[in-house]
C-alpha cells in the first residue's frame, strides 16, 4: 500500500493542499484552499477525493481499469443527479503527487458541518430537528432515483451538513448504480445499514448477487435504518441484514414510538416487494408521525403545514450547472508503467524509442520545465483529462548535457529578467512610468479552460461572468499578467446565462492567436 504525498502542495495552479480529511479502500480525501475563489465563495475550501490504485495490495491492470471506470462512474453519477441535497462535483483532474505517483481526482464541495452520524451519536439532533433532514434527504435521493441512479450506500456517514447545519446533502457516490439494468450487481454498502439483497446469502462464488434486480426499494431500506439512528440516536447493530422488530429501550416508551416503528418495519422488510417501493410512497407513510410531532412541539394552535412531497433545502453556493465531464484513463492508456503493477521503476513512454526513468521516491517540485528533487513546496500541474507528460525531459541521453547548460542560461536570464521588471515595478510605483495598461489591439485567442470574468485585474472581487473553454476572445487590453477582454465566441452553451461577456482574466488562461 502506498499513500499519495499531497499535503503543502498546489494541485494545478490553483488548489493549495492543506491536510488530509480521511482514507477509503481505492481513494483517499484532502482539505484543499481554492486560490482562484473570491474571499466570500462559500467554495473557499473543497475537497480533493484523490483515486490511489495503490491502496490496492493486489493490483493488477484488471482490477486498475476498474477502479478507474468507477471513479469515472461517480462523477457521471454526481452530475446526473445534481440536486440541492447531493454533494456537488465542482471539477476534475490527473497529475502527480510529490513522489512521483500519478493520481486522478474529483474537486468537491466541502462540508464543514460533518455527518449525521456525529451528530445523532453527540445526541445534538431534536425529533423535528432530525424530520427536517430526512426530508432533505428523501428529496435528494428521489431526484436520484428518478434519474435512474441508486446510491446503494445510503448511511448517516454519507449524509453531512453545511457549516450553518441547515442543509443536509447525500455524498459518496462512488458505488452508485448509474442504469437500473446494469449487470452483474456486486456486494457494497455497510452490513448494518445495507439491505439483505447485499448479504453473503444473495451471492454467487463470485462475489456477484444472485437477485435479479435492483430497485429503489434497496435504498429505502438503508433509508429506514438510517432513520432509526437518526431519531434514536443508535445505530440499529442488532438488526443487520434483517427487518427492524422494536426500538432501543430508551425510545420505546416515547410517544412517537409507535408510529415510527410501523413505518421503518415496513421499509427494511426482507423481500424487496413488500416494502415502501419509491421515497414518496415512504414519506407519505411518514405523515402520521410527522403530525403527531407538529402537533406535540406546536406551542400556538397552527400548526406548520405538512409537505405532501419532500422539499429540497438551497444552501448558499449551489448552481446546477456541472463542469465539463471527465475522461479518466487507466496507466497503460497514459503509457505508464507502474511498479506496483509491472515489477519494474516507474516509467513514461513519449514514443516507442524513448523511455524515461523517473524516481518515484522522491519529492520533486517543478521549476519552469524542470523538476527537481527534495523540494519542500510543490507545484503540481495537471490537464482535465490526461497527465502532461510532456513536461518531462524524454530526449535522448546525448543531447542532455546540452539542455542542462541551456537550462542554466534560462535560469540566469530569468533571473536577470526579473530584476529588470522589479526595478521597473519599484519606479513605477514612485510615479517615474504611470501603468495606464497596455493596449492589444486586434489580438485575439482563445480560452484553455473556463476562467471567471472579473471587473478588474485581480481575484478579489466577485465574477461577473464567465468564459468556457474554447471560447474566441478579443484582447483590449493588458496589465501585467491580466487581459481586459470581449468574449467573442462561447465554447459551449451555457443555458440561462445572461452574465457579462466583457472583463478581466489571467492571461495563462488564454492562447494568443
Amino acid at each position: 500500500m502506498r499513500e499519495l504525498s499531497l499535503n503543502n502542495s498546489r494541485l494545478d495552479k490553483r488548489y493549495d493542499v492543506t491536510h488530509e480529511l480521511g482514507r477509503g479502500s481505492y481513494a483517499e480525501i484532502f482539505v484543499a484552499r481554492d486560490t482562484l475563489a473570491s474571499q466570500n465563495s462559500p467554495h473557499n475550501n473543497v475537497v480533493i477525493k484523490a483515486l490511489n490504485v495503490f491502496l490496492q495490495d493486489d493490483l493488477d491492470p484488471d482490477l486498475e481499469r476498474t477502479l478507474v471506470e468507477n471513479f469515472q462512474n461517480e462523477a457521471v453519477a454526481l452530475d446526473r443527479v445534481r440536486h440541492p441535497n447531493i454533494i456537488s462535483r465542482l471539477g476534475h483532474g490527473t497529475a502527480r503527487d510529490l513522489k512521483g505517483t500519478i493520481f486522478h481526482y474529483l474537486v468537491l464541495e466541502y462540508l464543514e458541518g460533518g455527518d449525521l452520524q456525529k451528530a445523532s451519536r453527540e445526541k445534538n439532533l431534536t425529533l423535528k430537528s432530525s424530520l427536517k433532514y430526512i426530508e432533505q434527504i428523501c428529496a435528494g435521493l428521489k431526484h436520484a432515483h428518478r434519474n435512474n441512479i441508486i446510491h446503494r450506500d445510503i448511511k448517516p456517514q454519507n449524509l453531512l451538513l453545511t457549516k450553518d447545519r441547515e442543509t443536509v446533502k447525500i455524498a459518496d457516490f462512488g458505488v452508485a448504480r448509474i442504469h437500473l439494468s446494469d449487470s452483474p450487481i456486486t456486494r457494497v454498502g455497510t452490513n448494518v445499514y445495507a439491505p439483505p439483497e447485499h448479504s453473503p446469502l444473495f451471492l454467487d462464488g463470485d462475489d456477484v448477487m444472485t437477485v435479479s434486480a435492483l430497485t429503489p426499494a434497496a435504498d429505502i431500506y438503508s433509508l429506514a435504518k438510517s432513520v432509526y439512528a437518526l431519531v434514536t440516536g443508535e445505530a440499529p447493530r442488532a438488526f443487520s441484514n434483517r427487518p427492524i422488530m422494536a426500538l432501543p429501550i430508551t425510545a420505546r416508551d416515547e410517544y412517537w414510538a409507535p408510529e415510527l416503528l410501523r413505518v421503518i418495519e415496513k421499509a427494511t422488510a426482507g423481500d424487496p416487494e413488500k416494502r415502501h417501493q419509491s421515497v414518496d410512497e415512504f414519506w407519505t407513510d411518514l405523515e402520521d408521525l410527522r403530525r403527531i410531532v407538529a402537533e406535540k412541539e406546536s406551542s400556538t394552535q397552527l400548526l406548520e403545514k405538512l409537505n405532501d412531497t419532500p422539499q429540497p433545502h438551497v444552501a448558499r453556493g449551489y448552481t446546477p450547472i456541472a463542469p465539463q465531464q471527465p475522461r479518466f484513463n487507466t496507466s497503460r492508456e497514459m503509457k505508464v508503467r507502474h511498479p506496483l503493477i509491472t515489477n519494474g521503476p516507474l516509467s513514461i513512454d513519449f514514443d516507442p524509442q524513448t523511455v524515461v526513468e523517473v524516481p518515484n521516491h522522491q519529492p520533486m517540485q517543478r521549476v519552469g520545465e524542470q523538476w527537481i528533487n527534495h523540494a519542500p513546496l510543490s507545484i503540481i500541474n495537471s490537464r482535465e483529462t490526461e497527465f502532461p507528460v510532456e513536461s518531462f525531459d524524454g530526449k535522448p541521453r546525448k543531447k542532455r548535457k546540452f539542455l542542462r547548460n541551456a537550462a542554466i542560461f534560462a535560469i540566469f536570464f530569468a533571473i536577470f529578467a526579473g530584476g529588470l521588471y522589479a526595478t521597473q515595478s519599484y519606479l513605477r510605483g514612485l510615479g517615474f512610468f504611470p501603468d495606464t495598461g497596455r493596449i492589444l489591439s486586434a489580438r485575439t485567442g482563445k480560452a484553455n479552460t473556463d476562467i471567471y470574468l472579473r471587473p478588474s485585474p485581480n481575484t478579489n472581487n466577485d465574477p461577473i461572468g464567465m468564459v468556457t473553454k474554447n471560447s474566441r476572445v478579443r484582447i483590449v487590453k493588458s496589465q501585467n499578467n491580466w487581459y481586459q477582454v470581449d468574449v467573442i465566441e462561447q465554447g459551449r452553451q451555457r443555458n440561462g446565462d445572461s452574465a457579462s461577456s466583457s472583463g478581466w482574466l489571467n492571461g495563462k488562461y488564454v492562447d494568443l492567436d
